[in-house]
């Protein structure tokens, strides 16, 4: 019984750390188009280098890349407001590498927690433009 309830615990926690982690630093939604015009809400994290948003989808077949290949107009919920942007995938493996690298600076060891627990070995980045507001 005691092992029982110190695993529940181990897991509560477990899940707690990751649920924080995800949480717990800048999160952005990205509205994208699927075919026939339908929209699909992501939540994700996000890096600025230079005037540029940089976001990363996980694997090449993730859903909101598909649509982002698709059609490159998103909006972008950030600061409390929508944005209209354009999102472009960047070539891998010099794209992973840097959006790696934005994303692992900003949120450190979230980050690095994260990364236990999902591959992102074939993530891709995607570059975002806003318009000026």
């Amino acid at each position: 019984r005691r092992s029982v309830l110190a695993g529940m615990g181990l897991a509560l926690t477990l899940a707690a750390i990751t649920l924080l982690a995800l949480e717990s630093g800048e999160v952005v939604i990205v509205r994208t188009r699927e075919w026939g015009g339908i929209s699909m809400e992501t939540r994700t994290w996000i890096a600025d280098e230079g005037g540029v948003a940089w976001i990363e989808a996980a694997t090449p077949e993730r859903a909101f890349f598909q649509n982002v290949q698709a059609n490159p107009e998103i909006e972008l919920w950030r600061g409390g407001r929508w944005q209209h942007c354009r999102a472009a995938g960047v070539p891998n493996p010099e794209g992973h590498d840097h959006v790696r690298q934005l994303l692992a600076g900003k949120y450190g060891w979230k980050d690095g927690w994260i990364g236990m627990l999902a591959d992102t070995s074939r993530s891709v980045a995607v570059r975002v433009s806003c318009e000026a507001s």
